[in-house]
């Protein structure tokens, strides 16, 4: 009995090590729109919803920023965004540099558009 206590104990503090090292790395969640703005916004700022959930609100869609495109999940590797426009123009941006900021929000222009140019993909590299 004693042997598997012992195990057990070390079973779980090998565990909660683990997960201390999971909370050290951020992830956050980045979403581009068709209008060329976009956002970085922790991922801790979004809760489990069980059954019956109605969704959460990751960014304010308005005419101003339009639909949301692309939207990834950081998990620190990553180093630069790639946008692409529909009539062909190309950015390549720090991530970095596109700040943290709440869900609820509309984001900044991270790519000027020429008008009636929508933002087409994003990815990040």
């Amino acid at each position: 009995m004693d042997i598997i206590q012992n195990q057990e104990s070390k079973r779980n503090k090998f565990l909660a090590s683990e997960s201390k090292n999971q909370k050290l790395e951020k992830q956050y969640l980045l979403v581009v729109t068709e209008n060329g703005y976009g956002k970085r916004t922790d991922l801790a700022e979004y809760k489990l919803q069980g059954r019956g959930g109605t969704g959460i609100k990751t960014a304010n869609v308005t005419a101003k920023t339009g639909e949301l495109v692309a939207s990834r999940v950081l998990t620190g590797e990553e180093e630069d965004l790639i946008v692409i426009s529909q009539k062909g123009q190309v950015i390549r941006a720090k991530i970095s540099s596109i700040p943290k900021i709440s869900r609820a929000t509309q984001g900044v222009k991270i790519m000027r558009l020429d008008e009636g140019d929508k933002v087409a993909s994003a990815t990040c590299i």
